[in-house]
């Protein structure tokens, strides 16, 4: 009974933040205490203790970190130099796009700031050459997502710590690397695809881009810090998946924290005096990171009551072993059309993970990337945030066209695409 009521409460969450627009972690919180005090007899200092203190700052970590590249113009003056470099090459155009994308959404610009820039750009790229603007839509999304999944960017840092809370401390980081790589691995060969499709319609032999301006001496050091935190960060627990042997990495790895190493770094880019202290915390999400840690309490709620190891045993008995990542993905896929990947899909499914992975045999590395994978795919539905940023950045008299492109079309090839891998990895890994 009370499980039952448990489940009809993060679906009630979910909608109600849907429909309200108010975030969803406000009301996670608010049926964690009701739940977790009335129901299960907790004291309220216990459930307070489940706000996710780990993942909180590890994202607020990253996030002041990241700012200074975005406040000071570098990752801006980045995507000019990329996108002016690969002019010559028009009949490549979405792979241009799709790289470019992943490359500043991976330095820090996350998926929504990409989105707003490259969004208007590629649209009038695809103007200039004739490409399809449902193929330049696709390849935006598909880029800020896999970007925002990198390990250091704060789509993965949300899922290692998503991942070390369920138990998988050792390996979240090469689960993470899994989950970046499928969504880097996919959006290559769809977009190969469209290409291949479109090859026989006409486009411009060179893009008219203007040559950008020349990093100045503040975006110079930014990139050069940038790009040594991630090699901190990354290299030991990189060393320690590919080669586990030599305990040395995995002891340097578990030493090296990427929000204290985020922090070390902040400090330093306040004493090169390459960002505002006042905008780098001003531009924190703060309501990502409400709705994550929200969630995350009623489901550590949900946890404490046995709802989630439930869910994973009916899960198990209930379909066959081969099409459980299948089912996964869809899920993700579905809920994602209400809400956020990062904020709600992730921190309500992952838990089920480890019930699951015991009772059928399935990598829970598998199961990880299928859910994500699968809740990415509906983000360029005209009802998802992709989309609709998209659909922002045409006219009126394109709008409906790109509408129906992107709900018929755009959609369905993503959540294809990704019921394909899910299926494809787990009957082959």
């Amino acid at each position: 009974m009370l499980n039952g009521i448990i489940i009809a409460t993060i679906v009630v969450t979910i909608a109600l933040g849907y429909k309200t627009k108010i975030n969803t972690g406000l009301f996670g919180m608010i049926f964690a205490y009701i739940i977790g005090t009335f129901a299960l007899g907790l004291k309220p200092a216990e459930v307070i203790k489940m706000w996710p203190v780990s993942i909180f700052f590890v994202i607020l970590a990253i996030s002041l970190f990241y700012n200074f590249a975005i406040s000071n113009g570098t990752l801006e003056v980045l995507s000019q130099h990329m996108m002016y470099r690969t002019r010559s090459f028009p009949k490549l155009l979405p792979l241009v796009i799709f790289f470019a994308a992943t490359i500043i959404a991976a330095l820090g610009a996350g998926f929504f700031a990409v989105m707003a820039f490259f969004g208007p750009i590629t649209i009038i790229l695809c103007r200039k050459t004739g490409l399809s603007p449902l193929i330049g839509a696709l390849a935006v999304n598909y880029g800020a997502l896999c970007g925002n999944n990198f390990m250091v960017s704060p789509g993965g840092v949300v899922f290692i710590g998503l991942m070390n809370q369920v138990g998988y401390e050792a390996v979240s980081y090469g689960y993470a690397f899994q989950i970046f790589l499928a969504s880097l691995v996919i959006p290559i060969i769809v977009l190969s695809v469209l290409i291949l499709i479109n090859k026989g319609k006409k486009s411009s032999q060179v893009i008219d881009i203007p040559k950008p301006q020349a990093f100045n001496g503040i975006q110079k050091k930014t990139l050069t810090l940038i790009f040594t935190m991630v090699t901190i960060v990354l290299i030991f627990p990189l060393l320690h998946t590919f080669i586990p042997s030599v305990k040395l990495f995995a002891s340097l790895g578990k030493s090296i924290d990427v929000g204290l190493v985020a922090i070390i770094f902040t400090v330093i880019g306040l004493l090169l005096n390459i960002g505002s202290e006042k905008d780098i915390i001003k531009n924190v999400p703060w309501g990502t990171l409400l709705m994550i840690c929200g969630v995350g309490m009623l489901i550590s709620v949900a946890i404490k009551a046995g709802t989630v190891k439930m869910i994973a045993s009916w899960v198990t008995a209930a379909l066959p072993t081969a099409i459980v990542p299948v089912v996964m993905a869809v899920i993700g896929g579905f809920m994602s059309f209400f809400s956020s990947t990062m904020g709600v899909v992730t921190p309500a499914l992952f838990p089920v993970v480890p019930g699951i992975t015991e009772a059928s045999g399935i990598s829970a590395g598998i199961l990880f990337s299928a859910i994500v994978i699968g809740a990415q795919a509906t983000a360029i539905s005209p009802f998802s945030s992709g989309g609709s940023l998209m659909l922002s950045c045409v006219g009126d008299d394109e709008r409906e066209k790109m509408f129906t492109d992107l709900m018929f079309k755009g959609a369905p090839i993503c959540l294809v695409s990704s019921i394909a891998y899910a299926f494809m990895i787990n009957l082959f890994f």
